[in-house]
């Protein structure tokens, strides 16, 4: 295969729908043009001057342009520097003569043709050049497509992620409002929860007379042992539950049992009251937030030395918890003369608290509140100051600095309640209803 053949293959086998324009005011080179790349598939076009070259170029679009040098009127140098100045993505070759070298120095630079080609040509010569120059052309024009390409993905991905980081911004901030709201949200509940369980004690305490506010002075006292002994803010929440609610399980007993010490109860009686604290647990079992209160109140009267019950559990089986609830429950008790049939003062109680280190109760557990009651810690005995007024007194955005009960103990509001217009008349209407005056107590304001 010679060379134009091999120039042939090549072309077919490349896109050759360009189109090519052959200036010459020779006819039989135009006609020898048009023989010779007519083959190739390529769309021809001829002019016989320059002037007649610019109006094709002016309404068709072409690819290439072959232009002879020795023109009349136009000369090759001086169309093609015309064809640069209107059309310069077109490709530029000149047809010269060796005699014309100072001509073709002068279109190489004003026209900036691709190349130049001596007359007479080899006909393989002209077709690779021309072939050369299209595909150089073509390479040009995708790398500009490319360019533009990326040029127009660049700023679409600059918008995006000008968007994205203004949909991320909104979105963040959207979740933390959602987050601040969920957060205001759960701590109302939580608050109107311990509220539900402290009204609920409250009730279970009216059938007991006497018991009135020991629910909540051991909740307090198992809170603060519970602290010191460093249980997490989840255990103590549990302990203090549990403290509310350690007598559930007696709801179902009958008033002449519940009148009785537990040291003057027969054998019988003994038997059935017990069972409370197993009674009390089953109670709870089903909701989950009190499961971990539920232990602590079946473990309640389990003894340090195993002679406790329900499960005559010992030492550290016991759950903590449990044992602390066991020595705050009975250190009231005993003043309130549940336990035994006489009721002590609050120094007998702390003897007989002392008495059952090691027996009845954990050794660290008496230890932790031994060391409260004598020392006094500032961390846990420090209140907010106060101020007992009577409901005329009362003044929307007050705060509870007490539980608000009535004269029987039964809890009216808990402490850190904010009073409003509505509650503060509510609270009046109570009074002129039962006929009795009700002690309330407000955090003091600064300066009070």
């Amino acid at each position: 295969m010679n060379d134009m053949q091999s120039a042939v293959v090549s072309i077919q086998a490349s896109d050759a729908s360009a189109t090519l324009l052959f200036v010459d005011d020779e006819s039989n080179i135009l006609a020898s043009l048009k023989r010779l790349f007519r083959p190739f598939g390529y769309r021809i076009l001829t002019a016989e001057s320059g002037a007649q070259g610019l109006e094709i170029l002016a309404r068709e679009a072409v690819d290439l342009v072959i232009s002879d040098m020795r023109m009349p009127e136009m000369n090759g140098a001086q169309f093609l520097e015309k064809v640069r100045e209107g059309w310069p993505e077109t490709v530029r070759i000149l047809l010269t003569g060796y005699a014309e070298i100072g001509a073709t120095i002068d279109a190489i630079n004003k026209g900036q043709i691709y190349r130049y080609i001596a007359k007479p040509w080899e006909d393989s010569e002209i077709v690779l050049a021309v072939r050369q120059a299209l595909e150089l052309k073509a390479l040009a024009q995708e790398k500009r497509r490319l360019e533009d390409l990326t040029l127009a993905q660049n700023e679409e991905l600059k918008n995006l992620n000008v968007t994205l980081e203004e949909r991320v911004k909104a979105r963040t901030e959207e979740v933390r409002q959602t987050m601040g709201f969920l957060e205001v949200a759960h701590d109302k509940l939580k608050k109107s929860f311990i509220t539900s369980i402290r009204v609920f004690s409250n009730l279970i305490e009216m059938r007991e007379g006497p018991m009135a506010g020991h629910s909540r002075r051991v909740a307090d006292l198992a809170r603060t042992l519970a602290q010191r002994m460093g249980m997490n803010d989840a255990e103590v929440q549990d302990v203090f539950l549990a403290a509310l609610l350690h007598d559930v399980g007696k709801i179902g007993l009958p008033d002449s049992l519940l009148a009785k010490p537990f040291s003057g109860l027969t054998s019988d009686e003994r038997t059935e009251v017990v069972k409370h604290p197993a009674k009390g647990e089953a109670a709870l079992m089903a909701l989950e937030q009190l499961q971990g209160a539920a232990k602590y109140i079946r473990g309640h009267h389990e003894r340090f030395d195993g002679l406790g019950y329900p499960d005559k559990l010992a030492g550290l089986d016991i759950p903590l918890g449990a044992r602390i609830l066991a020595l705050a429950n009975d250190y009231d008790a005993v003043q309130l003369g549940t336990i035994m049939n006489k009721r002590l003062t609050q120094k007998e109680a702390l003897v007989y608290i002392q008495e059952g280190r090691g027996n009845r109760y954990d050794p660290a557990v008496v230890d932790a509140f031994l060391g409260k009651m004598a020392k006094q810690s500032p961390e846990l005995t420090e209140t907010k100051a106060d101020l007992m007024l009577n409901s005329m007194q009362l003044q929307v955005g007050m705060v509870l600095s007490r539980d608000m009960v009535g004269q029987g103990g039964n809890l009216l509001l808990s402490k850190d309640y904010v009073l409003n217009a509505q509650l503060i008349e509510q609270i009046r209407n109570f009074e002129r209803l039962e006929g009795q005056s009700i002690s309330i107590w407000v955090c003091a304001k600064k300066g009070d």
